[in-house]
């Protein structure tokens, strides 16, 4: 077994993670064109029957050619792929697979949950649109009006998106070529997140990352209470054999039971500002996002970028939604933007 720090790895480079009699699994960094997150990570779980796939970046000519370049480096060639496994649509992850896909006929696998916002993106304009309305009641006008104005950036425009070839559901077993694959369904992040396990280790996706915190607020047909799906999702990893992580971004020297606990301590305290916040008397999602700060730099809602600014508003939505389900807070939605008192 191989250990490399993330700082010495560039993207298309493979690091072997662990070898046994009847496989090998294996990361490989790959480039994402995005300003704030730089480098998705794929897996190969390589058999002797040929190789398995997981999250193979976006689809991109420099993403493609880092991807086949780390594949050669781990003795693979992009005919010994002989199926595609992705944690959740989410183009980072979900694109170049279903490129490879349409071009190369390899099979590909999703979460179930996942054809709600695959089936919503056909049917509704713009970059955000289930979020413009949401911020409207969350009392964030003028954010939702920038939201609104947002414009595809180059980089994701034509990009493939469709239903893969087989719906996975929770429990499902994958064959690898002799070595089997469980799907966890851990709806949060996405409402058809997956988590793929391996005897001692886990692919995790977004839904557990070493630094990160996954936001519940980019779903294009979210369900109605992502935060507690995201939680039961978290307490599963608590009731589990604890695993080593292969999360989707970061390094991969973390475990996750302690992973999630730590998500969860820190939702349960996010939960108790927001409470605190409503009895010192802000009432909308809006007020006590502008009274929280953010990031591990402790910045203001202002003086975040606008995306930002929306995934923060819609984070503390989410939690207020939560504190009403749990009779902590009441809410009055009978005007246009939601009112949120102690109950």
């Amino acid at each position: 077994m191989t250990q490399v720090q993330d700082s010495e790895r560039r993207p298309g480079a493979s690091e072997t993670l662990a070898v046994t009699a009847e496989h090998t699994i294996a990361r490989i960094q790959l480039p994402l064109p995005l300003p704030d997150l730089t480098v998705v990570n794929a897996y190969a779980v390589g058999t002797d029957a040929g190789v398995t796939l997981i999250d193979p970046g976006w689809a991109t000519a420099e993403s493609e050619a880092a991807l086949i370049d780390g594949m050669h480096a781990l003795g693979y060639d992009v005919s010994d792929v002989r199926q595609i496994l992705v944690t959740h649509a989410h183009w980072d992850h979900y694109t170049q697979a279903l490129k490879w896909r349409d071009a190369l006929g390899i099979e590909l696998m999703l979460g179930a949950e996942e054809r709600h916002s695959i089936s919503a993106f056909d049917a509704l304009a713009g970059v955000h649109p289930n979020q413009v309305p949401v911020l409207r009641r969350a009392g964030a006008p003028a954010l939702a009006a920038a939201v609104a104005a947002l414009r595809w950036e180059p980089y994701e425009q034509g990009m493939p998106f469709a239903a893969p070839d087989r719906w996975l559901q929770d429990g499902d077993i994958i064959d690898a070529g002799g070595v089997s694959i469980t799907a966890r369904a851990t709806p949060g992040h996405t409402r058809g997140h997956m988590v793929f396990e391996i005897s001692d280790m886990a692919f995790t996706g977004d839904h557990l990352l070493p630094r990160i915190t996954p936001s519940v607020a980019f779903e294009r047909a979210p369900e109605k209470l992502p935060l507690r799906s995201f939680l039961r999702s978290l307490q599963l990893f608590l009731d589990l054999p604890d695993a080593r992580m292969l999360p989707a971004h970061g390094d991969t020297g973390h475990h996750t039971r302690r992973r999630a606990q730590e998500l969860l301590d820190h939702h349960r305290e996010r939960l108790s500002i927001i409470a605190d916040l409503i009895t010192s008397g802000a009432t909308t999602a809006f007020e006590v996002a502008t009274r929280m700060r953010w990031t591990r730099r402790d910045r203001t809602l202002a003086e975040l970028e606008t995306v930002h600014q929306m995934t923060a508003v819609l984070e503390v939505q989410a939690h207020l939604d939560l504190l009403v389900t749990q009779e902590l807070l009441r809410v009055d939605e009978s005007g246009d933007v939601s009112t949120f008192t102690v109950s």
